[in-house]
């Protein structure tokens, strides 16, 4: 295996903890609400923004999925806000993920989604494009709106490889 080759390892709030929050209700009690008739997981995520006029926002997104191993060399951050997305259905995602080293990504690191978890970027923080492998998914985005640019990509010199975790065994 290269040394630009990541195995992805299992999402754990623990291992992302540098990068941002991981969206899962198995780690809350829920609370009743509707006469009992549904149960709310609640404050699963804090989607902080900053800047002019900026508001949270929620939105959808169809996302095709993608290929395993997964070649890339785009990464992105938002610098103004906070960035979550919420699986609609149970299949796994990668999440690729890089500490900011003097304002450019360093080592990427990869992760899988277990099923229903999802993830909230921290703002400012890089990471890959929305990445479902093994078939299209929706997802509920929650994200920043307001004045100012708050997109910024960067594009490796060299490709990096992700590697499911059953790459190792």
């Amino acid at each position: 295996m290269s040394d630009r080759t990541l195995v992805a390892r299992p999402l754990t709030a623990e291992a992302f903890a540098p990068f941002g929050q991981v969206i899962d209700k198995s780690v809350t009690q829920p609370r009743p609400m509707n006469a009992g008739k549904a149960r709310r997981f609640h404050d699963l995520a804090d989607i902080l923004v900053s800047g002019e006029e900026s508001r949270v926002v929620v939105g959808l997104v169809e996302a095709q999925a993608y290929p395993l191993p997964l070649g890339f060399r785009l990464v992105e951050r938002h610098p103004f806000g906070a960035q979550a997305f919420i699986p609609l259905t149970n299949a796994p995602f990668l999440v690729i993920v890089c500490p900011d080293e003097n304002g450019t990504p360093g080592r990427p690191q990869a992760f899988v989604t277990a099923p229903w978890q999802g993830v909230c970027y921290a703002r400012n923080t890089w990471h890959g494009v929305l990445t479902p492998f093994g078939q299209a998914q929706d997802f509920v985005v929650v994200d920043r709106a307001g004045a100012g640019v708050n997109l910024e990509e960067f594009t490796f010199a060299e490709p990096w490889t992700v590697a499911p975790p059953e790459a190792t065994a």
